[in-house]
């Protein structure tokens, strides 16, 4: 450890960091593995405690805490979210294709640690040999079933893979335990197979390296957390002018400033855009077609909430469940006028948040 700076993250926010110099020599500190069949669930919280677990489908909520139902809930289902729906992002693919094993034990992991009796591995219909992989590496166990989804973003989403695989709805304001289900990522299931069966903690991922003509070679590369964006890119032949650097997906990324920021334990994907490609339309009148209307897939009105948070009528956005938006960006997508909706959106969702917590 050489210092602790204060450095922008791919989430847009600066925050203390620790800069570590490495030796080169790439050797790890002895550790020992475990057997799931003897671990008791306590045993697991503690391992996916010990390892710093955590979402990594770029929530990165504490998973330790997200295994851990209120009093009066409990889980029945466990879901592995292998939809991966963003456009551009494949890592969780390659970790099913190449590793299905990995998945399965770790979702027998949180089966046991959950006490669930049904286990889920949700993927969308374009990945045949994703779903063909994890169908014969679960063939052994009656309680895992593979569900083949429809190929639709937001697939992906947490409320509407338990809907699509369970057939039950989140209800408003509420958490996926509502419904009796533990969703986790395809990342994080691995992570947990891989801190089992080595006793090694979250120090590293798979992400996407993509984009369209200012990247020669796009790939998913296994990289440790704390990796430069840039040198990623420079390890995927970046070539010209970027328009555009986001961490994440075209849909729900963080457009970022630099990249001379790190990987952390969210980060999907790296997504690079040439200056034509990353254009943004001009933003024109609402005229009110409804098609924003059509395409939110919770249900809300985009065009009534973007008023709202731009007139900062507060009280009826939150009268209009705005902090039920997912911010999926579908209605962005589908306006024929180009109305920047999710950053509207976003602000209001967060000031009724805020507001909440002061009262």
């Amino acid at each position: 450890v050489v210092g602790i700076e204060t450095r922008l993250i791919p989430t847009g926010r600066e925050v203390p960091c620790v800069v570590i110099e490495s030796d080169g020599a790439d050797t790890w500190v002895e550790t020992e593995a475990q057997d799931l069949e003897v671990m008791t669930g306590d045993d697991l919280k503690a391992v996916i405690r010990e390892a710093g677990l955590v979402g990594m489908g770029g929530a990165m909520f504490p998973t330790h805490v997200k295994v851990s139902p209120p009093p009066g809930k409990a889980f029945d289902a466990v879901i592995i979210n292998g939809a991966e729906c963003e456009p551009f992002l494949t890592c969780d693919h390659r970790l099913m294709v190449e590793e299905p094993e990995k998945i399965v034990l770790g979702l027998q992991a949180w089966l046991k640690v959950t006490g669930a009796d049904h286990g889920f591995i949700g993927i969308e219909s374009n990945k045949p040999d994703a779903i063909a992989a994890l169908q014969a590496a679960a063939s052994g166990d009656d309680r895992i079933e593979v569900v083949k989804l429809v190929c639709k973003y937001p697939q992906g989403s947490e409320k509407q893979l338990i809907e699509a695989v369970r057939g039950r709805q989140v209800p408003s304001g509420g958490l996926p335990v509502d419904a009796g289900a533990l969703v986790q990522n395809v990342g994080t299931t691995h992570a947990l197979a891989t801190a089992i069966l080595t006793g090694r903690p979250l120090v590293e991922r798979v992400v996407t390296v993509t984009g369209g003509a200012a990247l020669m070679n796009p790939a998913n590369l296994r990289v440790r957390i704390g990796t430069l964006f840039s040198e990623l890119l420079l390890q995927c032949g970046l070539e010209g002018e970027v328009g555009k650097l986001i961490s994440g997906g075209p849909m729900m990324g963080v457009a970022l400033p630099s990249a001379e920021v790190p990987v952390i334990k969210g980060t999907s994907g790296i997504l690079v855009l040439t200056p034509t490609e990353a254009e943004i339309p001009p933003e024109k009148p609402c005229i009110r077609c409804g098609r924003c209307v059509d395409a939110c897939p919770i249900g809300l009105v985009p065009t009534f909430l973007d008023q709202f948070s731009r007139k900062e009528m507060w009280d009826r956005a939150e009268e209009h469940h705005i902090v039920d938006c997912i911010e999926c960006g579908s209605c962005a997508y589908a306006c024929p006028s180009k109305r920047h909706l999710v950053p509207a959106l976003r602000l209001g969702k967060a000031e009724v948040i805020a507001r909440r917590r002061r009262k």
